[in-house]
This record gives C-alpha cells, sequence and structure tokens, in this order.
C-alpha cells in the first residue's frame, strides 16, 4: 500500500525559504509521476510542480516557475519541493501525491489523476 507523507511545514516571513518533504513507501516508485500541490483556505487544489521519478523530468506552474523546485532522493524515497523567495500568496496546505504511470495520455496538473496523496502540511507565510 502506497504511504506519502509530508513534513517541514510551518510559518516563514516574506522573502524566506523552505523545504518540504514527502516520504514515499510501499511499492517501487520508478514508474510514478510525483506531484506536489497545494491549497489555500477556501480555494480549490492546484498543481504546484511534479517530478518523474524515473529520468527526474520536472514540471512547474506558472505561479512558481523560478521560485521552486523538485528534486527526489532514490536513496531515501524522498521527494522535496525546495521553496524559495515565499510570498503570503504562497500560503497553503501543500501536498504530495503520486501518480501510477500506464502509458496513456494524462494532464499531470490535473489532481484527479493522481491516486494516492498525502496528509498535507501547512506553509504560512507571514508579509
Amino acid at each position: 500500500q502506497v504511504q506519502l507523507v509530508e513534513s517541514g511545514g510551518g510559518l516563514v516571513q516574506t522573502g524566506d525559504s523552505l523545504r518540504l518533504s514527502c516520504a514515499a513507501s510501499g511499492r517501487t516508485f520508478s514508474n510514478y509521476l510525483m506531484g506536489w500541490f497545494r491549497q489555500p483556505p477556501g480555494k480549490e487544489r492546484n498543481f504546484v510542480g511534479a517530478i518523474m521519478w524515473s529520468g527526474g523530468y520536472t514540471y512547474y506552474g506558472d505561479s512558481v516557475k523560478g521560485r521552486f523546485t523538485i528534486s527526489r532522493d532514490s536513496t531515501k524515497n524522498t521527494v522535496y519541493l525546495h521553496m524559495n523567495s515565499l510570498k503570503p500568496e504562497d500560503t497553503a496546505v501543500y501536498y504530495c501525491a503520486a501518480r501510477y504511470l500506464t502509458g496513456s495520455y494524462y494532464s499531470q496538473t490535473n489532481p484527479a489523476n493522481y491516486g494516492y496523496w498525502g496528509q498535507g502540511t501547512q506553509v504560512t507565510v507571514s508579509s
């Protein structure tokens, strides 16, 4: 059974950096896409970015390009979201998600295309 556990959230100030971690277990993730999403209070869950576990190809949402980067450590089965130059509008619950790749077409920005989710970690950026 796939289990995703996020950590690293907290309260930071505008301009600060933060690194979130997503510890994955229960499978071999070489054929998975690992995504990060966020959900501000009272709003929909939105795509932040994603990484192909095999090959390390990354994709980012427009609002975080140039500020956030995603990496993975296969030895630790962990995916990271490195967040720089944080802004108050980055305040949200951040979720890690996983999608098993079947070869069919999909949109990596659609949360409905991910079958596994973590519990989320709160990030609050004060102005």
